[in-house]
């Protein structure tokens, strides 16, 4: 496996800030030995992201990410942005080998609402998080806690609720979604759509041959590799050349789905 330090992003072990106690996240380490910025997927995302809200990173002036992990995102929009992105999460492992360089790294439980953020952050992604948490609810309410008035959250999950498998439970995941079902989850916390595409329409046979192997492996820790690493750099720049032949935003079908809200 590749280790999350590759030359271009050579880090050294980040100076946490402990705002609140580690603990055990329902998320595989897994994710971050092998994903990297390179990866087509991660890099997919964030061209999702720039299509739908690009013009959102580029005004926001307080920006969070939830659930920052080893800092891909944050160091992408900081790249392309030149903007400091203050990250939470609670995987200890994941926060030292963060990648971002000019951003905050915390290991902060958001369910403390801090009254230092209270209402701080007038951008908030949140991606690829929901669907390792049992109670979306309390933890969407949360997330506003930390979100400005008319601040605006970007929210991207796995879609395609008949793909859960092994795969997904190796990662971490309680469920998939539709957007039928994302939409009930958020409009039931007093949030608004603005924006939403399904993305990975491309992919979705390797999400059908993923779930077939999953199920497969007995081993769940081999379901997951198999399912995300790429191993190797002409597979990975094929998938990433895959990847792009789909215009966003589109309604049809995809492997994630992302969400532009804001409140009601």
């Amino acid at each position: 496996m590749p280790s999350v330090n590759s030359p271009e992003e050579s880090a050294e072990i980040r100076q946490i800030e402990y705002l609140s106690p580690a603990t055990d996240v329902n998320m595989s380490d897994g994710y971050f030995q092998i994903a990297r910025t390179d990866h087509f997927w991660v890099r997919r995302r964030f061209e999702v992201l720039q299509k739908l809200a690009g013009e959102m990173v580029s005004q926001a002036v307080e920006i969070a990410e939830v659930g920052c992990g080893h800092g891909l995102l944050q160091r992408q929009v900081e790249d392309t942005y030149g903007k400091p992105v203050t990250g939470f999460d609670l995987n200890v492992y994941g926060l030292k080998h963060n990648v971002s360089r000019i951003s905050r790294v915390c290991c902060y439980d958001i369910n403390q609402k801090d009254e230092e953020f209270r209402g701080e952050f007038d951008l908030i992604l949140l991606f690829d998080v929901l669907e390792h948490i049992p109670d979306e609810d309390s933890f969407l309410q949360a997330i506003l806690f930390h979100l400005a008035p008319e601040g605006t959250l970007v929210m991207s999950v796995p879609a395609g609720e008949w793909a859960f498998s092994s795969y997904d439970r190796a990662a971490g995941h309680v469920r998939r979604y539709s957007i039928q079902s994302l939409r009930k989850v958020v409009e039931r916390n007093i949030l608004e759509i603005k924006k939403w595409s399904y993305w990975g329409l491309p992919m979705l046979p390797t999400l059908v041959m993923r779930k077939l192997r999953a199920e497969k492996d007995e081993d769940a820790r081999n379901a997951y590799a198999a399912g995300f690493d790429t191993r190797t750099k002409g597979l990975n720049e094929g998938l990433a050349f895959l990847s792009k032949c789909e215009l966003i935003p589109q309604r049809l079908a995809g492997t994630s789905v992302m969400t532009v809200l804001q409140r009601r």
